[in-house]
């Protein structure tokens, strides 16, 4: 039996004890919201890397002319580099995928933003989970995993979906709301 809940504007329904939220999204009404998404995913993991790597080869090339000046101590800080960036790409995730922008520096060049199944915004702890969940599916059960997105409606990866996040193109979210409000 499915009543409206309280305190959510009968957005949600209440069922066995829990709000349950329809998914903010739907692929069969609004399919401009998923066009070109896969494709537009793997040029902006392309600019991420390249946002990440820029950094951590600074960090090595300073270290490196440190090692020479130093007579070769400097050279024990590289055992630094790899914790340092996965440190730095943890933060990197968090931040921009939690950030105002729900996207990384990549997906904002392609026009695109990460939001909960539900439609909320993305937050630093999600971001970063998003991150981790993403290199262990991709380490563990190899990059032939990424196809699981030409197999569903919403074009979400393996990731997406145990996390319950979504990526979708931002002008049409956009253009889609202001289309649809009354003032």
């Amino acid at each position: 039996m499915a009543d409206s809940g309280s305190g959510n504007g009968g957005n949600a329904t209440w069922r066995g004890g829990a709000d349950v939220r329809p998914h903010a999204f739907d692929p069969h009404a609004q399919p401009e919201l998923f066009r070109g998404v896969l494709m537009r995913r793997c040029v902006a993991f392309l600019i991420d890397l390249l946002v990440l790597s820029v950094p951590v080869i600074l960090a090595v090339l300073f270290i490196a002319v440190f090692g020479v000046v130093t007579l070769g101590l400097g050279w024990a800080l590289f055992w630094l580099v790899s914790p340092a960036s996965v440190i730095w790409a943890l933060i990197y995730y968090g931040a921009t995928l939690g950030g105002p922008h729900s996207g990384t520096v990549g997906m904002g060049a392609m026009d695109l933003e990460m939001r909960t199944w539900y439609g909320a915004p993305s937050y630093f702890v999600l971001g970063a989970t998003h991150a981790v969940v993403f290199w262990i599916s991709i380490s563990v059960l190899s990059p032939l995993v990424l196809l699981v997105g030409l197999f569903n409606a919403r074009k979400r990866l393996l990731h997406d979906i145990l996390l319950g996040t979504v990526v979708i193109n931002r002008s049409v979210r956009t253009s889609i709301a202001s289309a649809g409000s009354t003032w």
